[in-house]
């Protein structure tokens, strides 16, 4: 029996000199790989509220939702996928450290970005949605 889609939020944020905001995976799924800052919604959360919480939670970065990017579906546990809504974010405060169920965050240019082992067609997808070169 397949589950419907968990539905799930990213941030696309990008520092004063245009690098990418990503955080390394502490935990399934994509464990071990770098991402875009993001997770589930909750009950009650519309995909915006999810999206600045998560960045918050990742990265100890307040930000606001500017636009909302695209859609992508994700592989999730056997039987299950992530139907994840990315969103360009704009930080307002905070100093970048990793927390929640991130092991390390940092901004990367987009050369950077492409050298890490990145999760599961991050990098296909920001290229399809003109986000990097």
């Amino acid at each position: 029996m397949v589950s419907p889609p968990v539905p799930c939020s990213g941030a696309l944020v990008r520092d004063d000199r245009r690098r990418l905001l990503v955080v390394l995976r502490g935990r399934p799924p994509a464990y071990g790989t770098w991402s875009l800052p993001g997770g589930r919604v909750e009950a009650g959360e519309s995909a915006e509220q999810a999206c600045v919480r998560e960045v918050f939670e990742e990265t100890r970065l307040r930000v606001e939702v500017v636009r909302h990017v695209g859609r992508v579906t994700r592989p999730g546990q056997p039987g299950s996928a992530y139907l994840i809504d990315d969103f360009e974010c704009r930080v307002l405060a905070g100093e970048l450290r990793a927390g929640d169920d991130a092991a390390d965050a940092r901004w990367v240019t987009d050369s950077e970005l492409r050298a890490l082992p990145l999760s599961a067609g991050l990098w296909a997808t920001l290229v399809r949605w003109g986000e990097v070169g």
